[in-house]
């Protein structure tokens, strides 16, 4: 007489494919599997049913790589949810698909310009008459996040101009330049560049200013140099910086495209901020006009403002890129397989994971009240600084723990996060050294000054 075989276990076998049986017992003891099943209770048997019908464990479906852990954006209104959300499209569809290519040649595409004509941002900051938006610091800076999630070389385009070159325009020019100037560069019809650097003077900049500025009848004549200057191989119209000979004052003119003495060469040989396309300028006996002064910047104290304005900015730069590189590092680690495993199930991957996860959340509130600081008049430069400092180090560390959870595919351009891991380099360097501006936090702390 043969074993009865239960009801779960007999509508296992009924779904079996005999050929199969037939191949796996070539490979294990059959007769001793059915005489141990047909000492299984009903439960066990169960299980057998439910595994030999090929009903296992399901795979767990894994959550989507996603860099805001608190909720950050919860927190915000809808209307500036909105505008993050119409950024980060723009930048999924538009700017990803091209990056690469453009990195590789060193360009900036331009055919983006009309397209981020489009998306209206500069007006969610800045109003016609040189005012700024209720919550404008806040808006713009999750504008420069979603940005830089993608690529940081974008949001460095829209920092100069709806940052710095508008900016300038904004505090320091007249009524008459506004009603003219405003309108242009906030619909992207003028695109706009910020000359103050010079190949001699970086991070001294405020006393190492030697461009100057003579003036000659109703026009002023400009000699000397300025260098990594974003946007200015094809900007439209450059802010310059110059020290005036008369008064010892920098004063701030604007120089239009074509305008003869001033001449812009692009700097090759980056490694960082690739479609960025900054430039060597020189002015020699450069002739601007006396209407084309900023009629209100008549001293560094309107340079400086302008700079506090955007420092807050590069610190939300920081924030993006490190986001962009901890989610392609979370997705690979969720796909990649090693050793016969997905690499995010070893612990030092998941300890790596933690970490850039703990660093961009640290950033991304340190960052938020700054703002919310910047847009209640609160904000100092100490502040600034601090955000600056913190968030460039986190993110050159959290890029770095990225590239290495990708191992040698983390230095492939297609992979995404090597162009991060270039990028930080620049927002570790640029809008004042960590060096400089923890020195500027320490005298505010400390009420002593470190400075030369």
């Amino acid at each position: 007489m043969q074993p009865v075989i239960t009801d779960p276990a007999g509508a296992a076998l009924e779904g079996i494919d005999l050929s199969k049986l037939a191949q796996l017992a070539q490979k294990i003891d059959l007769p001793a599997l059915l005489n141990a099943a047909s000492g299984m209770n009903e439960g066990q048997l169960r299980q057998l049913s439910t595994l030999l019908a090929g009903g296992g464990k399901r795979p767990r479906e894994l959550p989507a790589p996603h860099g805001d852990f608190y909720d950050l954006m919860g927190t915000l209104s809808q209307h500036q949810r909105d505008v993050a959300a119409r950024v980060r499209q723009f930048m999924e569809t538009e700017v990803a698909p091209i990056m690469n290519e453009y990195w590789s040649r060193d360009e900036f595409p331009q055919q983006l310009i009309p397209k981020m004509r489009e998306l209206n941002l500069m007006r969610e900051i800045w109003n016609d008459d040189g005012t700024r938006t209720p919550d404008a610091s806040v808006t713009e800076g999750v504008i420069i996040m979603e940005m830089c999630r993608v690529d940081v070389s974008t949001a460095v385009f829209f920092g100069v101009h709806a940052g710095l070159a508008l900016a300038s325009v904004a505090l320091g020019g007249s009524e008459a330049q506004k009603a003219e100037l405003m309108p242009k560069l906030l619909n992207l019809e003028l695109v706009g560049a910020f000359g103050l650097t010079e190949p001699e003077g970086g991070s001294q900049v405020s006393r190492g200013l030697h461009t100057t500025a003579m003036r000659d009848g109703d026009a002023w004549v400009l000699n000397g140099e300025k260098k990594w200057i974003g946007n200015s191989t094809f900007s439209d119209l450059t802010v310059i910086w110059a020290r005036d000979v008369a008064d010892d004052q920098v004063k701030g003119f604007l120089v239009r495209k074509g305008t003869p003495g001033f001449k812009v060469e692009k700097i090759q040989g980056k490694i960082a901020l690739r479609l960025v396309e900054n430039g060597h300028i020189t002015l020699t006996d450069c002739r601007v006009q006396e209407i084309d002064r900023l009629q209100n910047a008549n001293s560094f104290r309107t340079t400086a403002d302008v700079l506090r304005l955007t420092r807050a900015g590069v610190a939300w730069q920081g924030v993006g890129c490190a986001m962009g590189a901890y989610e392609l590092a979370l997705k690979y680690a969720q796909t990649r397989v090693q050793f016969g495993k997905k690499i995010g199930e070893f612990q030092l991957i998941q300890n790596h994971l933690v970490h850039m996860l703990g660093n961009l959340t640290a950033m991304q509130t340190l960052c938020l009240r700054l703002s919310v600081m910047e847009d209640a008049g609160t904000m100092k430069d100490e502040h600034a600084a601090l955000a600056k400092v913190v968030t460039a180090a986190r993110c050159r560390e959290t890029v770095a723990l990225a590239r290495e959870t990708f191992g040698g595919n983390g230095i492939l351009l297609e992979y995404g996060v090597a162009k991060h891991f270039c990028d930080t380099e620049a927002i570790y360097s640029y809008e004042g050294t960590n060096e400089i501006n923890t020195l500027v936090v320490g005298r505010a702390v400390s009420g002593l000054s470190a400075f030369v």
